[in-house]
């Protein structure tokens, strides 16, 4: 298997924190717009989209900061997805930052279905 390469987003929304929060962290935020339904059970979470299921364990989250979960497809590796918010000190603009591991020759590909999926979680928030 090749080894998977690092990539990272920051994708600015205008939010505030903690509604962002809801909608990275909790299984019916993450259906309104990553997946058509997302159930949790404990520490594992099942994302299904369009009749397929992909399961995923929480590696952690600190509140109202950032969730980080492992595809249980890569267990036993050190790949892992995570979404932090960021917010500027001085401006107060809200960014979500999305770390991600694609292969080498799908890691545009990855960047703009997370800022598609970003879009539409704008869109859910009414956000620009």
């Amino acid at each position: 298997m090749e080894d998977k390469i690092k990539y990272e987003l920051e994708i600015p929304i205008q939010v505030s924190p903690s509604l962002l929060y809801t909608y990275i962290s909790t299984p019916s935020g993450l259906s309104e717009w990553y997946a058509d339904n997302v159930n949790s059970r404990g520490e594992f979470f099942t994302f299904i989209w369009e009749g397929s299921e992909e399961k995923a364990k929480l590696l952690g989250k600190k509140n109202q900061e950032r969730i980080k979960f492992r595809w249980m497809e890569d267990d036993g590796t050190d790949y892992y997805f995570e979404l932090r918010i960021q917010v500027d000190e001085v401006t107060k603009d809200v960014a979500l930052m999305v770390t991600d591991f694609a292969e080498e020759d799908e890691v545009e590909e990855g960047k703009m279905l997370w800022e598609n999926m970003v879009s539409e979680l704008k869109q859910v928030l009414g956000s620009s």
